[in-house]
């Protein structure tokens, strides 16, 4: 992942702590999930499957702890328990049917099959790697843009 610079950090958090906590967390919250949708847009993108399932399944999740915003970009789930399978492939194993004869393969009844594995097909990490400053000029244009919704005036972020 490219190392990214943000200028004005220090100066943006001595800012937000001037804030109610609320309408800090509210701020943060906000502009944290916007930076997270560039990572969920070029996910679903990526994946390297035709069925909806898995594409679906990619979310933007936050929450605050012990004061702290934290956003997440999560796949899977009850709607595609595949999804870490896919991003990092299986090693050769055997499937045993739970009950006797319970698999089933062309209208055979077996009870054990030998699973060749699958190859890694990375959707999630390559995304993440791929948008840093989009993520970040994401984020700071939704702060800028939640301060001017408070009546806080905000200047344009210059180039660094």
């Amino acid at each position: 992942m490219a190392d990214q610079s943000i200028f004005g950090g220090r100066e943006l958090d001595a800012f937000l702590q001037q804030l109610p906590v609320k309408v800090e967390k509210n701020i943060l919250r906000a502009a944290l999930r916007a930076g997270a949708n560039e990572f969920k847009e070029e996910a679903k993108q990526r994946v390297p499957v035709d069925e909806g399932d898995l594409r679906a399944s990619i979310r933007v999740t936050t929450r605050t702890k012990r004061g702290t915003v934290y956003a997440s970009l999560k796949v899977g789930g009850k709607r595609a328990p595949h999804a870490n399978l896919v991003e990092f492939g299986t090693t050769a194993h055997k499937i045993v049917a739970k009950k006797q004869g319970a698999l089933s393969f062309n209208g055979i009844a077996v009870r054990e099959v030998d699973h060749p594995g699958a190859k890694a097909q990375p959707f999630m990490r390559p995304a993440a790697d791929s948008r840093p400053p989009q993520a970040v000029a994401a984020v700071a244009a939704k702060i800028r843009e939640r301060l001017t919704k408070e009546n806080i005036n905000t200047r344009a972020p210059e180039d660094a």
